[in-house]
């Protein structure tokens, strides 16, 4: 596991078992062990990038981004649920940026944007960190043992 500390709101954590069906599972866990709001983003085959915010273990707010037609293969809701969350949240002071983010259809312009926004490096994976020196910089590995007790 790698964990950074991106700026002064938000903290980065990269896995390997993140990947699109697992991360959004992880977050509702992790959001019932912190009171702070826990945002994961997974992303698909460079066709989906699909946003959530978690707290209390429940979605507070969530919006997919992607093409129209991978929309309609998927049944994705074109809306951003929770908006005023997702405002608030991530404070982003500006409301026309806000909105000019929620209307992307790109996935990887949304990922652009939303790092440009919070100042995190989201656009990253687990595997890259030791071959990317601006991901080595920012990331340091941790090792977690669970035992069954």
């Amino acid at each position: 596991m790698y964990i950074s500390k991106s700026n002064e709101n938000w903290i980065s954590v990269l896995h390997s078992y993140f990947v699109w069906g697992t991360v959004k599972r992880f977050g509702k866990a992790l959001s019932l062990l912190t009171e702070e709001p826990v945002m994961t983003g997974g992303y698909m085959n460079e066709e989906i990038f699909e946003l959530s915010l978690f707290q209390h273990g429940d979605i507070q707010a969530e919006k997919t981004f992607c093409e129209p037609w991978t929309r309609d293969d998927y049944g994705f809701q074109e809306e951003c649920q929770n908006e005023d969350y997702l405002h608030q949240t991530l404070d982003i002071q500006n409301k026309d940026k806000l909105n000019g983010f929620i209307s992307l259809t790109s996935p990887e312009q949304a990922v652009n944007k939303l790092s440009e926004l919070t100042n995190l490096t989201i656009w990253s994976d687990f595997e890259w960190v030791p071959y990317e020196e601006y991901l080595s910089n920012q990331f340091e590995r941790y090792e977690f043992q669970i035992n069954n007790t």
